[in-house]
C-alpha cells in the first residue's frame, strides 16, 4: 500500500550508520486507486497543488506527520531537523540497531507513536529528507482498525497500554521522560 522514492546516498551522505538520526521520509497519500507514481519531486510538489496527493492523514489525523513541516518540504533543497511532538508518526529509516518497536502495539495504534517516542528519548535525531517521498494508497480498512472503531474495549485496552508504555519510559528515563506523559495529558 505504499510506494517509495529514497535516494540511498542520504544515508551514506547523512552518516547513518554512524550517528544516531532518524531520516524521515515525508508521507503522502492519494484517494485514487490508480496513480502514476511521480518521478520526482516537482512532479510531486504539481499533483499535491492540483489536489491529487495530500499530506499523509490530511483529512483525518494531522498531528501524527505535522512536525514534519511540510510547508518547509517544498522549498528544501537540503536536510533539515525536527523536533519530536506528541503523536509524531512519521516514516523513517534508522539504523538497524536502534530500538525495536514495542510488541504491546500489535493491530491498530500508537505502534509508531511509542518507537518514535523511544527513539527521541535515545536523543535520536529527527533528520527530514527533502527529496524523499512516499504515497500511500487506498485500501480496505484492516480488521484491527475496525475493531478500534467499533469496539470500546479494544480502546480501553489500548489506553491501558499507552499507559504503561509511558509510565516504562519514565522508570528507563527518568526526568527526561516527563515530557511524553505531559504532552499525553495536553492531546
Amino acid at each position: 500500500y505504499l510506494l517509495f522514492l529514497f535516494p540511498r546516498k542520504s544515508v551514506i551522505q547523512l552518516d547513518l550508520a554512524n550517528t544516531k538520526k532518524a531520516l524521515i521520509v515525508p508521507a503522502f497519500e492519494t484517494l485514487r486507486y490508480r496513480l502514476s507514481f511521480p518521478k520526482s519531486k516537482a512532479e510531486l510538489l504539481s499533483m499535491l497543488d492540483m489536489g491529487t496527493l495530500f499530506t499523509f492523514r490530511y483529512h483525518v489525523w494531522t498531528k501524527g506527520h505535522a512536525p514534519t513541516n511540510f510547508a518547509k518540504w517544498r522549498t528544501a533543497t537540503t536536510p533539515y531537523r525536527v523536533e519530536w511532538e506528541a503523536d509524531f508518526e512519521p516514516y523513517v529509516v534508522v539504523r538497524k540497531d536502534c530500538p525495536e518497536y514495542d510488541r504491546r502495539f500489535v493491530g491498530f495504534g500508537w505502534n509508531k507513536v511509542a518507537h518514535i517516542m523511544e527513539l527521541d528519548a535515545q536523543e535520536y535525531e529527527f533528520t527530514v529528507l527533502p527529496n524523499a517521498y512516499m504515497i500511500h494508497m487506498p485500501h480496505a480498512p484492516s480488521f484491527d482498525i475496525t475493531k478500534f472503531r467499533s469496539n470500546k474495549q479494544y480502546r480501553i485496552c489500548l489506553k491501558t497500554l499507552k499507559e504503561e508504555f509511558q509510565q516504562d519510559m519514565s522508570r528507563h528515563y527518568g526526568f527526561a521522560a516527563l515530557k511524553y506523559l505531559t504532552a499525553e495529558n495536553n492531546s
